[in-house]
């Protein structure tokens, strides 16, 4: 039987568009049908109430703290990120002995998954087996309860997220990095511009379109990935304190059974991630230098 060549590239393309509906728009389309209901613990049973699940959510204390939360850990991991990787990025791209180990090196937490990372970081930061706590106790005289109290739980989780996204980030501008044209930095040698200059008014601009596109993926790493972190390093606590939106989503699911609200928080989370893209491409876009 021969096939139609036009036809041919429609029909490879079946299999994964079989998965994308499957796994992606069926699961999308039954939460947004699922936060206008309330519904059993078991699923048994729906009524629908149509918009009281959101009404509910932005009366609930807790979820205001969530909301909150997600917002400061989301900017500062980012903006941390963005400038350590960039500053790492462009000491990596100097011709210094031993570069090639360091790359290697610093970009092996990319290829570790975030619960593996929560881990390695739970370890460390142990206050009975962790070497950072017994680092600062032989150096400051002090043991810090990392995992279990405030705000220092917070700051386990900044550091753990700032170690797993860097190495991506990395990545991205050492290959910018060394496109930059070496004739505008010898230009600028010549010139008399200092280091500083060189680095924030020629190499920061024109690697700004990288920036752009790590920017939106750090936001989304950090909102819908940072679960499996979370999970494993804090549980949300102590108490609610490190509790942000996508780990409210699973509590409220699979912990207290709140089916239509977990849906109906999964509804706002879609559209926050929207409406940021939307805000960040029609407005931060205009700052950057495209070549």
């Amino acid at each position: 039987m021969k096939i139609n060549k036009k036809l041919l590239p429609y029909l490879l393309l079946i299999p994964t568009f079989l998965v994308i509906v499957i796994f992606i728009y069926v699961p999308a389309f039954d939460a947004f049908k699922m936060s206008l209901y309330k519904a059993g613990p078991f699923g048994n049973r729906q009524i629908f109430v149509g918009i009281k699940n959101f009404q509910q959510l932005f009366e609930n204390p807790a979820y205001h703290e969530a909301v909150i939360f997600t917002v400061i850990y989301i900017i500062t991991s980012v903006v941390i990120t963005i400038f350590l990787s960039f500053f790492m990025g462009l000491l990596l791209t100097k011709e210094l002995p031993g570069t090639k180990i360091f790359r290697t090196c610093l970009f092996a937490p990319y290829a570790v998954s975030p619960a593996i990372a929560g881990t390695l970081w739970t370890f460390l930061l142990s206050p009975v087996v962790g070497y950072l706590n017994y680092a600062f106790v032989q150096v400051f005289g002090i043991q810090v309860d990392w995992l279990t109290s405030k705000p220092y739980a917070f700051f386990a989780l900044l550091f753990a997220t700032v170690w797993k996204m860097m190495p991506f980030n990395m990545i991205f501008y050492i290959g910018s990095i060394q496109s930059v044209p070496s004739d505008l930095l010898e230009a600028a040698t010549l010139d008399g511009a200092s280091n500083f200059k060189k680095t924030f008014k020629i190499i920061f601009p024109l690697v700004s379109p990288i920036t752009f596109y790590l920017v939106i993926m750090n936001i989304a790493t950090t909102m819908f990935r940072s679960f499996a972190m979370i999970d494993v390093m804090t549980k949300g606590g102590p108490g609610s304190y490190t509790t942000n939106m996508i780990y409210k989503v699973y509590l409220d699911a699979f912990e207290y059974h709140k089916n239509g609200s977990a849906a109906a928080q999964s509804v706002i989370l879609f559209f926050v991630m929207v409406v940021v893209t939307i805000i960040y491409f029609r407005f931060a876009e205009r700052r950057v230098h495209y070549q």
